[in-house]
């Protein structure tokens, strides 16, 4: 039986160092994804939250359209295809449908929806789209999603969230542990 993933798209199948180039281009910085230590980036930068907010209104579409992949997303994402519904849930904007569709489409993966909401509450997507496992990299999400919905949520490992995890949320370091894990809980439910 078929099973209904819902799948963060933003560091978890792109590369979690997608923003690092372009926050150092943008503020002269010389940062790596190790100095990344929470989900906000306002700590890294010296303007104010209005400064920035304009520079990522203006960078990200350019950021999303060139983001690459995690390393191994790909290969998993396809072998998952046609076995189970993938359903993407993002905080990215409405607004950045069209080019985030054009985004998979240039990276060859399939979808059977993508779903950009526009906050970090993905709760109500996953609930409304019944997933039955969730792929995540911010922590807050990650144990949210598995404490309202009592669904296991996969967490890539990142240096941004290292907070304490709960039974339920999985820390995974790559897209092959994570596919191990689904494997086994797959046989296993």
């Amino acid at each position: 039986m078929k099973k209904r993933f819902g799948i963060d798209i933003d560091g978890t199948v792109t590369c979690p160092t997608t923003f690092v180039p372009y926050l150092n281009e943008g503020f002269d910085l010389n940062i790596t994804l190790d100095d990344i230590k929470q989900y906000d980036f306002m700590p890294l930068v010296s303007v104010s939250e209005k400064e920035f907010a304009a520079w990522f209104k203006k960078m990200e579409p350019v950021i999303y359209s060139k983001s690459p992949l995690a390393e191994g997303a790909k290969d998993i994402l396809k072998s998952w295809e046609n076995e189970h519904e993938l359903y993407f849930i993002s905080a990215r904007g409405r607004h950045l449908l069209d080019l985030t569709k054009e985004w998979f489409s240039a990276n060859e993966l399939k979808y059977h929806d993508i779903h950009l909401i526009g906050s970090h509450d993905k709760i109500e997507a996953a609930r409304k789209y019944e997933v039955d496992i969730f792929f995540e990299d911010k922590h807050d999400n990650a144990v949210n999603l598995h404490e309202e919905l009592s669904i296991p949520v996969i967490l890539f490992n990142t240096p941004y969230n290292q907070e304490p995890i709960p039974d339920g949320v999985i820390r995974v370091n790559n897209w092959q542990e994570a596919n191990e894990w689904v494997e086994y809980w797959y046989k296993n439910s």
